[in-house]
């Protein structure tokens, strides 16, 4: 058997740190066994997946050394690797199910499932569909199909008994069926759920492991009965413990910085990021902690995989970066690294016609630029109530701004000119009032170019985790206190 595995990221948001854990993990399995390691793009949500993010996450990957057999910038004999280009082979088997009664056209309304789901919540029933349309005689879905009704296909699923199947890290899991709902499989507007698209795209891929994330593993069983009514083999599963903070608590941005491009704008090693990722609840035989990337595929065993979750601790991280930049650099690949990193052409060609502005000497670059080389600013919270606002008006800006700055498709000054300037008008603030705590939090300073020009250098993971940075130092937000924000930022639209 020709082992072959996958990553399969979403191009909705920042490359997550987490989608390299994962690909680094399918990746160094299926080169230890000599097989092929395939990316797909899973772009079935169309309100959120965007060209961008896609481009970002492949950027994301190769800048840490993750590399793929397959893929859609590749190509290869198995694609298209994007499941918005294989929306009829889906059709194709949601018509296969639909012949074999092992799935079944929905009309209900969405008014209809809401009630459901409200009435479910209020007497403390299971949650799940209540297979109403289930039962629909065939004329009767004729008739509604002649009549346009909009509807989904939904698939049937037992409702007793247990479905059982094996990881290769946790042994048996036996789920009850009771607990798994009768799964959309086709939307409205006729694109694929994740749940049938990943099948199909695994089985036609010739995936032989299915390496994941353990948040799968309640999903497993819906995955499982599909493989069993197309008749196909299923793939051997293996569902990985999630990355933690320190506290334990799920990784998240509020928590800590989790877009690789952050690390990459922050001037880490690709080198030691991946080696750190590495680390992510699998250890060396040696248990040496710095490895390169070679070493990992030559040990690599999933045997050695921890099930308690791995903590990804930023300081843990910063001093093997240090290890790695003592010990595998010399000076001249170090002004190498550095130069790339700080004063590549691209980046200073956006920063100097801005900069040159208010230069007098050449001396004046570091005053005006050197947040721009920076990681997180040397800001006290000092610096931020200077400005004259109260903690918590400076909270409500920066947290405004980030959840705007968080939704920008399009990441140039014009984009992030207008989303502030319409910020501020609906919080009735003059533009100019409104930016002065963005001013410190982004540039840590007020002898600089302007924050909207900052920002788009910068980019988009850099400028909303200096952001966060400033929340945190100037107070940050409770659970209650987010709830409240939540509350009031969505009565500004």
């Amino acid at each position: 058997m020709v082992v072959r595995t996958r990553i399969a990221p979403s191009p909705t948001g920042d490359p997550h740190v987490g989608t390299g854990y994962i690909a680094l993990f399918n990746m160094a399995f299926a080169l230890h066994k000599d097989g092929q390691f395939i990316l797909r793009v899973e772009d079935t949500d169309r309100a959120r997946s965007s060209k961008k993010s896609e481009e970002r996450i492949l950027e994301s990957l190769r800048w840490l050394g993750i590399e793929w057999n397959e893929g859609p910038d590749i190509g290869g004999d198995k694609g298209p690797y994007r499941q918005s280009e294989r929306t009829d082979i889906y059709r194709e088997h949601v018509e296969i199910l639909l012949k074999k009664n092992q799935a079944f056209r929905c009309f209900c309304s969405p008014e209809r499932l809401d009630e459901l789901r409200a009435k479910q919540l209020r007497e403390n029933l299971p949650l799940g569909y209540d297979g109403r349309c289930s039962t629909l005689s065939k004329s009767e879905v004729e008739k509604r199909l002649d009549d346009n009704q909009r509807h989904v296909v939904r698939m049937f699923v037992p409702s007793e008994g247990l479905c059982i199947f094996d990881d290769m890290l946790r042994g048996q899991i036996s789920i009850d069926w009771g607990q798994i709902d009768m799964q959309v499989l086709l939307k409205e507007d006729g694109t694929p759920t994740y749940h049938l698209a990943n099948v199909v795209d695994d089985h036609l891929m010739g995936i032989s492991h299915v390496i994941r994330g353990e948040e799968w593993i309640n999903s497993t069983p819906k995955h499982v009965l599909l493989y069993q009514y197309f008749g196909w083999s299923i793939p051997h599963f293996c569902h990985l413990p999630l990355l933690r903070n320190p506290d334990k608590s799920k990784l998240s941005k509020r928590k800590n910085p989790t877009s690789i491009l952050f690390y990459k704008r922050m001037g880490y090693l690709p080198e030691a990021m991946i080696n750190y990722l590495g680390r992510m609840g699998w250890s060396m035989p040696d248990d040496r902690e710095k490895f390169h990337l070679s070493d990992m595929v030559a040990a690599f065993d999933l045997s050695r995989v921890s099930l308690g979750g791995p903590v990804f601790d930023l300081e843990k991280l910063t001093w093997l970066n240090g290890v790695w930049i003592r010990e595998e650099l010399s000076d001249d690949e170090l002004g190498d690294r550095l130069q790339e990193w700080a004063l590549n052409r691209d980046a200073l060609m956006r920063f100097l016609p801005l900069a040159r502005q208010r230069m007098e000497t050449f001396s004046d670059i570091a005053a005006l630029g050197g947040h721009l080389v920076s990681g997180m600013l040397p800001i006290q919270k000092s610096d931020l109530l200077r400005t004259n606002k109260s903690s918590e008006e400076i909270i409500e800006i920066l947290q405004y701004a980030l959840w705007r700055l968080e939704k920008l498709e399009v990441w140039d000054r014009e984009s992030i000119f207008d989303t502030l300037k319409g910020l501020s008008e609906v919080m009735r603030m003059k533009l100019k009032v409104f930016l002065e705590p963005l001013f410190i939090a982004i540039t840590g300073s007020s002898a600089s170019i302007s924050v909207m020009d900052s920002m788009h250098i910068l980019g988009p993971d850099m400028s909303c985790a200096r952001l966060r940075f400033a929340i945190d130092l100037i107070g940050g937000v409770s659970k209650k206190g987010l709830k409240r924000l939540e509350k009031t930022y969505s009565a500004l639209d």
